[in-house]
């Protein structure tokens, strides 16, 4: 395990960092809710937490009691969600190019997510009564390996909770993870799990870091930025997009508000979109089920045309096979996935 600094320890450590802020809203902000809860709600929000340097450099102090204020910041958020019904908030806390930040930046953040995760696992009996779950998605094996196993054991002590839910997007950009899908997707056609002809845009879904999850409703960035930086590049195709200018550490109340107003006005467009594209997805798969399916009673028929109901009996058998094979592939993707990370926390249980 990594010798850690006692100076930057100390340049991180903040007396507030529960990941779990009690308190009810005050009447103003209770009122405002109660009139947005009357239109569609998000279920889901993602957010780019953006600013946390500038908001260091705007108050004079260090870039890592930036990132401090940041997830105070984040803590914060959460309780506003909970109050607004959202139950399930992804946020990008780590991209795979921050690695290219200076070392002692690096090193900073590294060591106040070591301190995030084991103030979750302190916390662990008021998680469990708010029922929240948490995920990290990215590849952990590219932090510390104290820290993925410090991440595999709140995963894992968290994993039954189904009231709400946080993602935590760390080591990750959205092209690594769409990659990785892929490889995965071939890995199941190597071990003979599913055929090329299975690969598919909802089974790149299902092999996303994110597949447990749906799609967010709504993305936001702060900061001011207008660019969506890696971060959920598949899953947001169909979301309402929000940009902000305020600085992730002064997010308000009223900015999460202003946000969800914007997804309101955009809900019917949204929905629509999404609509039309399971139908396309769907008319897709019908279509390539169908030339499959054309191609075996070819070759089976020696040429021969075959008859309408033979042909349909043989699409209701390939897409139920094909069905079979993708599930036992998802499983067995399942399987994979969750060996590694009870393999972290059975090596850090027993250490």
């Amino acid at each position: 395990m990594r010798k850690r600094s006692s100076s930057l320890k100390a340049t991180v450590e903040s007396p507030n960092m529960s990941w779990i802020r009690e308190g009810e809203l005050n009447l103003l902000e209770k009122i405002s809710a109660n009139i947005l809860k009357a239109g569609p709600m998000p279920k889901h929000v993602a957010f780019i937490m953006d600013g946390n340097r500038r908001f260091a450099r705007k108050k004079n102090m260090e870039r890592q009691e930036g990132h401090m204020q940041g997830f105070n910041k984040l803590a914060e958020t959460l309780r506003w969600c909970k109050h607004l019904n959202i139950r399930e908030v992804t946020v990008y806390a780590f991209s795979i190019e921050n690695f290219k930040r200076t070392q002692n930046e690096v090193d900073g953040l590294m060591e106040l997510a070591r301190q995030k995760f084991e103030k979750l696992l302190d916390e662990r009996e008021n998680l469990e009564k708010h029922g929240v779950c948490i995920r990290v998605l990215g590849d952990l094996k590219m932090l510390p390996l104290d820290l993925q196993q410090l991440i595999a054991k709140a995963v894992v002590s968290t994993k039954a909770h189904n009231k709400c839910f946080l993602n935590v997007c760390f080591a990750y950009t959205s092209r690594y993870e769409i990659t990785n899908a892929v490889r995965e997707m071939a890995w199941g056609v190597e071990q003979g799990l599913i055929k090329a002809s299975d690969v598919s845009e909802p089974l790149l879904s299902e092999c996303l870091y994110s597949n447990k999850s749906p799609n967010p409703d709504l993305l936001i960035r702060t900061s001011g930025e207008v660019r969506l930086s890696d971060f959920l590049l598949w899953q947001t195709s169909h979301s309402c997009l929000v940009f902000q200018s305020v600085l992730w550490p002064e997010y308000s109340f009223w900015n999460l508000c202003e946000a969800i107003l914007q997804y309101q006005l955009n809900h019917t467009s949204i929905q629509k979109a999404r609509d039309l594209h399971r139908e396309h997805q769907a008319a897709q798969q019908l279509e390539a089920d169908r030339a499959c399916v054309a191609e075996h009673l070819q070759h089976r028929g020696n040429g021969k045309p075959a008859d309408a109901q033979r042909r349909q009996e043989a699409l209701l058998h390939y897409t139920t096979r094909r069905e079979e094979r993708i599930q036992d592939f998802l499983e067995a993707l399942k399987h994979k996935r969750d060996s590694f990370i009870h393999d972290l926390w059975s090596d850090a249980v027993s250490a």
